[in-house]
């Protein structure tokens, strides 16, 4: 692997300057993406080369500005949705309402 989704390792990239005292979860959704990760695993809906797969399949561009749990979201937009578990009509509902919500 040689891309921009396995970076670790490489030069030139500048430092990492690690938050001090940072949170496992900077917001409740992370806790909730998190969460999806047991239980889609726990159904058997997926499997840990389907989820690395689905990351590296993520636009350079949007891997480079999102963050470690949107790729996770990512992950399960992408599969959940390729294996008919979920449509993308019902996901851009479901954003749809929370944002009403969180307005």
């Amino acid at each position: 692997m040689n891309g921009v989704h396995d970076l670790g390792g490489t030069h030139g990239h500048g430092p990492i300057n690690p938050e001090p005292d940072e949170p496992v979860f900077h917001a409740d959704w992370e806790k909730r993406v998190f969460g999806m990760f047991f239980a889609t695993f726990a159904a058997g809906m997926l499997n840990v080369d389907e989820f690395r797969y689905a990351i590296e399949r993520m636009p350079q561009q949007d891997y480079l500005r999102t963050s470690y749990y949107e790729h996770w979201l990512h992950v399960f937009e992408t599969l959940l949705a390729e294996k008919g578990i979920v449509t993308h009509e019902e996901l851009r509902a479901r954003c749809d309402q929370l944002a009403k919500e969180a307005a």
